[in-house]
């Protein structure tokens, strides 16, 4: 699969189900891997080679867990 210079992964795979939402795997070399996916209602999630992990729930929350495993919460609102 193709690589993304810009961010230093190569795709490793990717799909979407019969309800419409997306993952994709990839490939960080000698860091590690990656994924995400995200869903038709909006919300998504990332998972990072260096075990942190993103998630937004397309309707104004957002968690981010660091390596350290320190989570941090928005409750902002969505436009």
């Amino acid at each position: 699969m193709p690589k993304n210079s810009n961010s230093g992964y190569s795709y490793t795979g990717s799909g979407t189900n019969s309800q419409g939402n997306h993952y994709c795997s990839r490939d960080y070399g000698s860091s590690g891997t990656g994924y995400h996916y995200s869903n038709q209602g909006g919300s998504y999630y990332y998972s990072n080679p260096n075990g942190s992990t993103y998630y937004n729930n397309g309707s104004g929350y957002s968690q981010y867990t660091s390596p350290s495993g320190d989570v941090y919460k928005s409750y902002g609102s969505s436009k």
